[in-house]
């Protein structure tokens, strides 16, 4: 297994380090936990930094209420613990804040470990609480940028999209390829770890109302499932028609032009005309011919439903783009 050190472990190390240092600067007892809590909090992204922090401070303040009711109410021992727990749990789960029980249990120690409660003990845990969580937050403001990475995962899925396309449009022509597919799986894969990497840099733009890479992949991936539909139609023509070549040359054209732009609309307009060519020509003189025909007319089908869920995918993104410009007048 090879070793290796990310960048989160790397701020993990340095924010648990300098809650540490700061904690003890200020005087705060047991600072040790402030490191801690700062460990607990340093998350993926921004955004879950955030909500993880607001849980965990939320729960630990709310710790010391509940532990002044049970501690002084009752007695001082590792039953009224539990007891405690089985009321505060449930109450941190209701506030949507499950992510904080395992920090306010550290401020319940220390608590239960002092043995009294005062206000000076509160303003204690308070102050380690905040150096924990706070240097959390701002150890996680640095998010190293995934644009790159993206950006290259876009052009693989459609480097593929083109290979896969000029095999069907090999078999069209020649009624045999000795491709091995690898693209298809490949693709599958790409898009499963492309949405996910798309997500996460969303989560790091806590400004960002759109996720336009996710948006893409996510297109992509609908696409997708159409080359795999129309594959099994490719291999299963036996035959060779004029409208085989017709559909042939189309698809390589279209593999010349897989890219970001918007140029959906430019072969939605050309399927329309192809179409319109094939019902213009004479009728099938055989049953074979009747069913390469059939199949063709499907892929076309097929292929048209494949350009309009990238020209949907492009207007979705124009709507929005003329909604935010509203907003903003």
């Amino acid at each position: 297994m090879k070793f290796s050190i990310g960048y989160r472990t790397i701020k993990t190390a340095i924010g648990f380090a300098i809650a540490i240092l700061i904690a003890k600067h200020l005087g705060l007892q047991n600072y040790a936990s402030a490191g801690i809590l700062t460990i607990l909090c340093v998350q993926v992204t921004k955004r879950r930094s955030l909500r993880t922090a607001w849980d965990r401070f939320l729960a630990c303040v709310l710790a010391m209420p509940f532990s002044a009711l049970f501690f002084e109410g009752i007695a001082y021992h590792p039953i009224v613990i539990g007891i405690m727990l089985l009321v505060f749990i449930p109450i941190i789960v209701m506030l949507k804040a499950p992510d904080g029980i395992v920090t306010s249990s550290v401020i319940i120690l220390h608590i239960y470990m002092a043995h009294h409660i005062s206000w000076s003990l509160f303003l204690n845990e308070l102050g380690v609480i905040t150096v924990g969580i706070g240097v959390a937050l701002l150890i996680n403001l640095y998010m190293p940028s995934v644009d790159k990475k993206l950006r290259n995962f876009q052009l693989k899925i459609e480097e593929n999209f083109k290979i896969i396309f000029c095999e069907m449009v090999r078999y069209l022509r020649n009624g045999e390829s000795n491709w091995d597919g690898k693209e298809i799986t490949e693709s599958a894969n790409l898009l499963n770890v492309a949405k996910m990497l798309a997500l996460r840099d969303f989560e790091n733009h806590i400004l960002r109302e759109e996720n336009v890479y996710f948006e893409y992949f996510k297109m992509r991936e609908k696409q997708f499932e159409i080359i795999e539909r129309v594959l099994p139609m490719v291999t299963s023509l036996t035959s060779t028609v004029k409208q085989g070549e017709m559909v042939a040359a189309f698809l390589e054209e279209l593999s010349e032009n897989i890219h970001p732009g918007n140029t959906a609309y430019i072969y939605i307009d050309k399927l329309r005309d192809m179409k319109k060519e094939f019902e213009e020509m004479e009728l099938p003189k055989t049953r074979k011919e009747f069913e390469v025909r059939a199949v063709l007319l499907q892929l076309v089908n097929e292929m048209n439903e494949y350009l309009i869920i990238k020209s949907s995918f492009y207007v979705k993104k124009v709507n929005a783009h003329e909604m935010r410009k509203a907003e903003a007048n």
